[in-house]
């Protein structure tokens, strides 16, 4: 890491855990019809994951209980590539999968490292 930044690690972490929740909740309030974009139906797995996007989301955002949410987000991320993205080729870039596979692995490392600064879950401690 550069030295310039190395003070400042926990603070960009935090940081990054308030983008990455706050993106994902944007797909989730889109699904869900509150932001334009969203899918012709909600129903089945596409409800599913507008609820773990909305929630998981919104408490990864805030940072309550970040790491469990992010756990679940991760999982969510993973079954969206498997079965929407990679039968349209096994590569991220040809099956256009590339958001669901970085989601996927932010979220499994929020979910290792937790809520960390800038959260409820340190607020409270």
């Amino acid at each position: 890491m550069p030295g310039f930044l190395k003070a400042h690690g926990e603070t960009i972490y935090g940081l990054m855990r308030i983008v990455v929740g706050f993106t994902f909740l944007c797909h989730g309030l889109q699904k869900f019809g509150i932001l334009p974009g969203g899918p012709p139906e909600l129903g089945g797995l596409i409800l599913a994951a507008a609820v773990i996007e909305t929630v998981g989301g919104a408490l990864v955002m805030v940072g309550l209980q970040a790491g469990w949410a992010a756990f679940i987000c991760s999982g969510t991320m993973a079954v969206a590539y498997f079965l929407v993205h990679q039968k349209d080729g096994l590569l991220p870039i040809a099956n256009r999968g590339e958001l669901a596979a970085v989601y996927c692995w932010l979220f499994l490392y929020i979910a290792s490292r937790g809520s960390g600064k800038l959260s409820v879950d340190d607020a409270m401690a």
